[in-house]
């Protein structure tokens, strides 16, 4: 115990018990790393550029599209990064302490190494320390842990290196006492604790790029390569035909700007929130906007037991009567033996379940909650069989013990570990008789605890005794006892699980349990809903301590469950399998999940259970902490990310058919197919919206029966960009035989404005080729994109605006059409239409 002084020169040493934050980023910081991006860097150069050679409208379009993104992505981020904050709001606000041998109550801040801390129910631990008094003191860890039960506490000591939930002489920062009392000795404070060496974990684990972010980076780079060599040889052929130099620049850069998707940013993030909106209604809200295509490409869900598997509420699954195991659903009432095992149950029980707010020890409410169930309510029985006295739990017994009048006779109802009561029993109840225990009968017992044990359920043995008059029972009466039955529980598999698990597998995702709780236990559950098929493939995380990355990287693929984890653990076998080559997704509700949650390609924290550290670290939470829920979400992210390529693909081919236009009359000599201002009208109006409408083309089924792709697969792959150059090819045909035709009747004038109207008109009848890559013409697919048709109309009345209303033709260097030549642009436009869907067809 401290004096006053020694706590102050401590606080001056060590520090003060509090967790130390990270410097973080400006706002500014994270705005000026928006533009860090290889495509963004390209157009602020166009920009620049244009600007120098007096083409300012260009120049302004650029930089408003690219600062639109960068705050969208700003705001994005400055939502995050905010697991510190909650983590310290988990410590106890105030602690009681003994200094100068008296008791204090102070803030838990100024709590220092050497304190005599003294804790009781309802306490929240505020500092790591040793026990020096203990009296049936249990503690919830299951924030630390992830275990569900309260851990009992004792003074024995354990062995060094134990893992953090088989520490019974040591408590805890963040965890908080249910039952009993103790004082500890404070030995770790603030970043020393079990939760600072979390905030220490999260601070220094960095957030995984999603696969979307990687591929459009590397599909900006390439794609920024071809479009400047493309410019370069446009360039290099003006000069060689004799123009003057600051002319072929200055289309040059036009060209560039046309072929650069500027809207692809904002169209992802478009399609991404119309995303988050659609997945928000199926219970799971998404914090960070690229995380939604993510989950589409993971491969691995690590999850956690506890509340996510499970259902986080300890049930009665089996009884053991007269000699029988029998399942809850087959308990009988009318059954002598039953009714008494399941009173008795009730009486010797301190928990209380009013108006759904249950009080007391999980494996105490499962008893009354059975009751309940089995319409038998807790008060009612203990009001016709009052308690006469007790003796409370003991965690050195290991037994419960009460007094009340049962069938006109003084009765101990006593409660316990199996295998300290059966050392208690003499006698036996089967049926209505009682007669004395055999080394047989004890030895049947023992084999059910062990059948129970190994199904992973927590058991409680029950038994009694006559008691000869009214009388406070004592120690000695708790001898000679007359074993009743058996009741095991356990925290059941919710009913969805094995579902979820199931597809899961046929999707070519592993689920993987990592759990702080017991191997058998956890085995168990994994058994049940099919994350677990042999025994082998269940190991405790002191297994994998002694491991290199390496030898882990070879030992993840035969491991579906881990027991016993730790923190560390859990960023180190998801990193093991991020180093494999996988995009892995991490369910969890407890700080010890919020450093892998963060490290985790995908974190996806629960909603209601969940700690605020952990849904801080997440990319995704729950409402409904349903592990089915992120089936689901696979498969919004895999049908988004279908969507999103599906718009990449109608802009790549659209520009590519500029490009060849543009390519052919540069190579005969002919003059620019385009003005600078039709480049621009095409890329804001005509292919923002379609565009746009195919990021929301509606969700299939279908994508659930792909394989998740790997992770090195890059957007533009051989086929898809075969897809985009034959298409591309044709778009460009049309406007290119449009433009010849305007050239021979009517000049460059004609001809250009007969070029710009086909490549619009086109681009937007192309937007129905790319509902899919199969053949959509004649099927009910064709029509079931309401945005789509939406956008077509919007365009074409924008496009014939532009060619028919004499007011905007100086604006767009377009002169005005008769009849005829409308039909031209709008023929040779649709006749894409059937030429691409053919070429599907061949394909296929």
């Amino acid at each position: 115990m401290l004096t006053s002084e020694q706590a102050r020169q401590n606080q001056e040493k060590y520090g003060f018990n509090e967790l130390v934050e990270g410097k973080k980023k400006s706002t500014l910081q994270i705005f000026l790393e928006q533009y860090k991006d290889f495509l963004v860097i390209i157009l602020i150069v166009a920009a620049i550029v244009s600007g120098f050679l007096g083409d300012f409208e260009s120049a302004i379009v650029i930089l408003v599209v690219i600062t639109m993104n960068a705050i969208l992505g700003t705001v994005q981020t400055l939502k995050a990064e905010q697991s510190l904050d909650s983590l310290k709001q988990m410590s106890a606000p105030e602690a009681k302490v003994i200094r100068d041998g008296v008791l204090k109550q102070i803030p838990s801040r100024e709590v220092t190494i050497g304190d005599r801390v003294l804790l009781e129910a309802g306490d929240c631990v505020p500092a790591d320390g040793k026990l020096v008094e203990c009296a049936s003191l249990k503690v919830d860890e299951s924030a630390l842990t992830g275990e569900s039960l309260s851990v009992e506490k004792s003074l024995d000591e354990v062995p060094e290196g134990a893992a953090l939930g088989d520490q019974t002489n040591r408590v805890f920062s963040g965890s908080f006492v249910t039952y009993g009392r103790a004082a500890y000795e404070v030995t770790d404070i603030g970043m020393g604790t079990e939760v600072g060496k979390i905030a220490s974990l999260l601070k220094n684990t960095s957030e995984k790029r999603t696969p979307l972010q990687v591929n459009l980076d590397d599909f900006g780079k390439k794609l920024s390569i071809l479009i400047i060599i493309f410019c370069a040889i446009l360039f290099g052929i003006s000069i060689f035909r004799g123009d003057q130099p600051g002319d072929a620049f200055l289309f040059a850069v036009a060209l560039a700007v046309a072929a650069i998707p500027e809207a692809l940013s904002s169209i992802v993030t478009i399609v991404l929130s119309f995303g988050t909106q659609k997945m928000a209604k199926e219970h799971a809200i998404i914090r960070k906007l690229q995380a939604v295509e993510g989950l589409g490409s993971v491969s691995i869900v690590c999850s956690d037991k506890t509340g996510t598997l499970t259902q986080n509420k300890m049930t009665v699954e089996d009884y053991y009567v007269d000699g029988k195991r029998i399942p809850v659903a087959q308990i009988d009432l009318n059954d002598a033996n039953q009714e008494r095992l399941l009173n008795y149950s009730i009486l010797c029980n301190d928990s209380t379940n009013t108006d759904g707010q249950e009080i007391g020890d999980p494996t105490e409410t499962a008893l009354i909650n059975l009751g309940s169930k089995l319409g038998r309510e807790a008060l009612e029985v203990r009001d016709v069989y009052e308690r006469k006295s007790e003796i409370p739990f003991d965690s050195d017994r290991k037994l419960m013990s009460t007094a009340h009048i049962l069938d006109g006779k003084h009765t101990m109802v006593v409660k316990g570990a199996v295998d300290v009561l059966l050392t208690r029993m003499t006698h036996i109840r089967l049926g209505e008789t009682v007669e004395p225990m055999t080394e047989e009968q004890k030895a049947r017992i023992e084999a059910q605890n062990m059948e129970f044990s190994r199904d992973g359920l927590r058991v409680l043995a029950f038994a009694y005794k006559e008691i000869e008059e009214d009388r406070e029972i004592t120690l000695e009466d708790e001898n000679d006892l007359t074993f009743l039955g058996l009741v095991a529980m356990m925290d059941p598999p919710r009913e969805e699980s094995k579902a979820a698990v199931e597809e899961c597998i046929q999707a070519g995702i592993k689920p993987i349990m990592i759990t702080g709780d017991h191997k058998v236990t956890a085995a168990a559950i994994a058994k049940r809903i099919g994350i677990l098929k042999d025994e082998s493939e269940a190991c405790e995380g002191a297994v994998i301590e002694d491991m290199t990355d390496e030898e882990l990287q070879e030992f993840v693929p035969k491991i579906s469950v881990y027991a016993r984890v730790s923190p560390e653990h859990k960023i180190r076998i998801v990193r093991a399998w991020q180093d494999r080559g996988n995009i892995v997704a991490m369910t969890g509700d407890g700080v010890n999940d919020a450093p892998a949650l963060k490290q985790a390609d995908i974190g996806v924290a629960m909603g209601i259970t969940g700690t605020e550290v952990s849904k801080d670290a997440a990319a995704m939470v729950l409402t409904d902490d349903n592990f089915a829920t992120i089936v689901k979400a696979v498969e919004n992210g895999r049908n988004l990310y279908r969507n999103i390529k599906l718009s990449i693909q109608f802009l790549l081919s659209g520009n590519f058919g500029a490009i060849l236009t543009v390519l052919f009359a540069s190579i005969v000599g002919l003059p620019v197919p385009f003005a600078p201002v039709h480049l621009l009208f095409i890329n804001l109006l005509t292919d923002s919206l379609p565009a746009i409408a195919l990021g929301l083309e509606p969700h299939t089924k279908d994508v659930m029966s792909e394989k998740p792709r790997p992770i090195n697969e890059s957007i533009l792959t051989k086929d898809y960009l075969l897809r985009i150059g034959t298409e591309g090819l044709c778009i460009g045909a049309m406007t290119t035989t449009a433009f010849l035709i305007g050239l021979n009747e009517g000049g460059s004038l004609l001809g250009s404005t007969l070029a710009f109207g086909t490549l619009c008109t086109s681009r937007l009848v192309h937007g129905f080729n790319c509902k899919s890559n199969k053949p959509v013409i004649f099927t009910n697919r064709f029509f079931n994109n309401v945005y789509l048709i939406g956008a077509f109309v919007l365009g074409l009345l924008l496009i014939t605006g532009v060619l028919m209303i004499p007011g905007l033709h100086n604006l767009f260097n377009v002169q005005t059409l008769d009849g005829a030549h409308l039909l031209i642009v709008y023929g040779l436009a649709l006749l894409n239409l059937p030429i691409i869907q053919l070429l599907k067809k061949l394909r296929k």
